[in-house]
């Protein structure tokens, strides 16, 4: 099967965390990728890192714009929605619908890769929806931090500061870890 192509980014904003300096890129269709603050770097170093991987972006849109604001927002904390347009055309059809899916999960809520597969009609797919996760390139729009492993075990998380922002982020939704990094349910 051949793989989908890559879309073509215009546009892009970058935003502040505590944690340091993001960013987002978007086409004409929508959302493309977006980079967490999690590498600590500052803003000209983000805006670097984007130029070198989207040569072809050159300015902000209303959609990064508002994308950068709702990242901003919450990473201060604040419990935010993100019903933003987003540029599916390097999605596989399974992917797309993994991300249907696991971009529905509420905010300080988890779920297994299993329950994800099975809430597919796919009961043995969870590496699938592990592999889906690892090449989601919206990561907090589509809310990969809320995947867990089985036993409530933090698995690989493919953004910018792995299992360790993973954590993060999931705390400041508020889920419990014991003290092993384990959900508590």
């Amino acid at each position: 099967m051949r793989k989908p192509a890559r879309p073509s980014a215009q546009y892009f904003s970058l935003y502040s965390s505590p944690m340091g300096s993001g960013g987002v890129v978007a086409g004409a269709a929508g959302l493309i990728e977006v980079f967490l603050p999690f590498a600590g770097g500052n803003r000209a170093e983000m805006h670097a890192h984007i130029g070198k991987l989207h040569p072809g972006t050159r300015c902000s849109n209303e959609l990064t714009e508002r994308c950068a604001a709702l990242l901003q927002r919450y990473f201060a904390g604040e419990r935010v929605e993100f019903p933003l347009e987003l540029d599916k055309t390097g999605f596989t059809p399974f992917q797309t619908r993994v991300y249907e899916l696991v971009a529905a999960i509420p905010y300080g809520c988890v779920k297994t890769y299993a329950q994800v597969a099975a809430e597919m009609g796919c009961k043995g797919a969870a590496r699938g929806v592990g592999t889906a996760m690892a090449r989601n390139p919206l990561p907090i729009i589509i809310p990969c931090h809320r995947i867990v492993g089985a036993s409530g075990t933090m698995t690989g998380y493919s953004a910018a500061g792995g299992i360790s922002s993973k954590r993060i982020l999931l705390m400041m939704e508020g889920i419990s870890l014991d003290a092993k990094g384990r959900v508590v349910s």
